[in-house]
């Protein structure tokens, strides 16, 4: 498949890749996605959009994207399978296609007890691993899910995210090769900050040469209060905070400072691991922080191709 998307042709060139995530408003402002676009123009290849992360109402993905689309960024859609059942995940993709947008990145989605409507009922037609095989042929085979012929191409650059550290640890490989092998073209991970664990789970992935079937990209996520760590270490699921990093922002006198330091200090690692062809800096809400991360990491001017 020829490169068509902006990220699709930085990783495919063999560029070390980096995204950035975008919040969409909880409300209808354009404004907020053009301002939060124009400041992170710069530092990333793409920039993802969340769908109603964490279950609470915002401004959908798609619209969003196409707002950073007219402004001439590439986007990444993120879309869940918890709100949409198979027509309308399919209705959404080609939606997203009519609009300029090349990238699509597939998740089940966090249940809706956690959110702002936790009485809502859940869809969960089809799973992510579902979504991502959807996609691919609907874009490989010209087909929906029916098996009705699709009118137009649907050129999608496929995305699925993976959590390094979930347990069972040791199934995580496995369960990363049944998304690659649906069709995923390229990965995001879960936060990075334990890295030798994560280093170890590079290795496997590897060995079993799944970084050779699709691209991955490391999670980071700036940390700017001590209470912020220690919030996302008890309770954030599948994130590993080591104690080293607690007590290390704990003497700090400047937290954030010591933060940014800390997450370079990861980055320049993550970048001598073998397979890793990538960041997503995720720093929802504290998104200025974005551009000075990049330029500081040594990973500016991104390439224009």
């Amino acid at each position: 498949m020829k490169a068509g998307t902006n990220l699709e042709k930085v990783l495919k060139a063999g560029n070390f890749a980096v995204t950035a995530e975008i919040g969409p408003p909880k409300g209808g402002s354009a404004k907020v996605i053009e301002s939060k676009g124009e400041e992170l123009r710069h530092s990333a290849d793409a920039f993802n959009v969340t769908d109603n992360q964490t279950a609470v109402v915002r401004m959908s993905s798609l619209a969003a994207c196409a707002i950073l689309r007219r402004m001439g960024l590439d986007p990444v859609m993120q879309m869940l399978c918890r709100d949409r059942n198979r027509i309308m995940l399919q209705s959404d993709i080609c939606g997203a296609v009519a609009l300029g947008i090349g990238n699509l990145l597939c998740l089940t989605g966090d249940h809706v007890k956690f959110g702002n409507h936790p009485e809502s009922k859940v869809v969960f037609d089809i799973d992510s691993v579902q979504l991502i095989a959807t996609v691919k042929a609907m874009r490989d085979g010209g087909k929906f899910i029916s098996g009705e012929e699709i009118a137009g191409p649907i050129p999608m650059f496929i995305g699925a995210v993976e959590n390094p550290y979930a347990d069972p640890f040791e199934y995580r490989t496995a369960r990363l090769d049944k998304k690659v092998k649906a069709g995923a073209d390229f990965i995001q991970t879960q936060a990075v900050y334990d890295v030798p664990k994560f280093s170890q789970w590079m290795d496997e992935i590897c060995a079993a040469g799944i970084d050779e079937r699709t691209h991955i990209l490391a999670g980071i996520i700036p940390v700017k209060a001590v209470g912020m760590a220690r919030y996302m270490r008890d309770y954030v699921s599948g994130v590993e905070i080591p104690d080293w990093m607690i007590k290390r922002l704990e003497k700090s006198k400047d937290v954030k400072e010591e933060g940014i330091q800390i997450i370079l200090e990861i980055i320049e690692e993550i970048k001598l691991i073998p397979g890793v062809h990538g960041i997503h800096i995720q720093a929802v809400g504290w998104e200025e922080i974005v551009p000075e991360i990049v330029e500081r990491a040594g990973l500016l001017p991104r390439p224009m191709l």
